[in-house]
């Protein structure tokens, strides 16, 4: 059953701009393995936590660490979920999460699902 999916756009060059404006926001936003990847792969990521507080009801409190966007062998993207963001999934039920990113003509993306 789904219980929720999120969707979120990320203009590139604004997010670029954003990050030089405010330093800190790579340290806010990523775990250091995120914030040592290309600005566009960070912008997907960013999108993809997004998506998924979207899908999640979009609850207050949630920590943008607790979630970490991460790729297997293959290159496929899942997530790692830790404190605030594992509690509002158990909360909820979820038992798997589909995420699927993309970054073209500007633009990065992500669509996520959240399975019971």
């Amino acid at each position: 059953m789904i219980v929720g999916v999120g969707i979120d756009v990320c203009d590139l060059d604004r997010f670029a701009r954003a990050v030089q404006r405010t330093p800190g926001l790579v340290t806010r936003l990523f775990t250091p393995a995120e914030a040592a990847l290309p600005t566009a792969s960070q912008a997907a990521r960013f999108a993809a936590k997004e998506a998924l507080a979207k899908s999640l009801g979009a609850p207050a409190g949630l920590v943008w660490q607790d979630a970490e966007v991460v790729t297997d062998a293959e290159g496929r993207p899942h997530f790692n979920l830790s404190g605030t963001v594992a509690a509002r999934a158990a909360e909820l039920g979820v038992g798997s999460i589909h995420v699927s990113l993309s970054h073209d003509a500007g633009i990065a993306s992500a669509v996520v699902v959240c399975e019971a």
